[in-house]
């Protein structure tokens, strides 16, 4: 295989496992859990503006995450899911060590490394990305 359709495949599995794994947390945030039930886990947390961080957090999470997964907008949604799961290790995981088990930080660390890498190498070929944006010339051909 040449080097570009390896490229193109560990892009592509990255930002659709990422993708995946983000929307199902934001899913279970509204559907198992409830908003109330967010809000009320954020608050025992000590999470600041609890209220209004729940239903942006699940929105953020479930959205992304299906951007991520179309390839939309990936670049700035990887970003501020990055900057969801940076939050979260400092606010909640941190303390509690490195085991996810134990409250632990390393699932969120691991999610917050792959959506910077996925902000940071973009969307690549195989997305809405390179369908919208990827003519040459392109002024938001960045995205891609």
């Amino acid at each position: 295989m040449n080097q570009s359709v390896l490229t193109t495949s560990a892009r592509t599995i990255l930002r659709l496992v990422t993708g995946f794994l983000f929307a199902a947390h934001g899913w279970q945030k509204f559907n198992e859990f409830t908003i109330a039930g967010t809000q009320a886990s954020f608050v025992k947390m000590g999470v600041p503006a609890a209220e209004v961080a729940a239903p942006v957090v699940a929105t953020l999470e479930l959205v992304g995450g299906l951007a991520l997964i179309l390839g939309v907008l990936t670049r700035v949604f990887a970003a501020l899911l990055a900057l969801d799961m940076l939050g979260a290790l400092v606010l909640v995981h941190a303390p509690a060590g490195v085991f996810a088990a134990s409250g632990g930080f390393e699932l969120v660390l691991l999610l917050a490394a792959a959506a910077a890498a996925v902000a940071l190498v973009g969307a690549g070929k195989v997305s809405a990305d390179k369908v919208l944006f990827g003519r040459h010339g392109s002024k938001l051909g960045a995205l891609v």
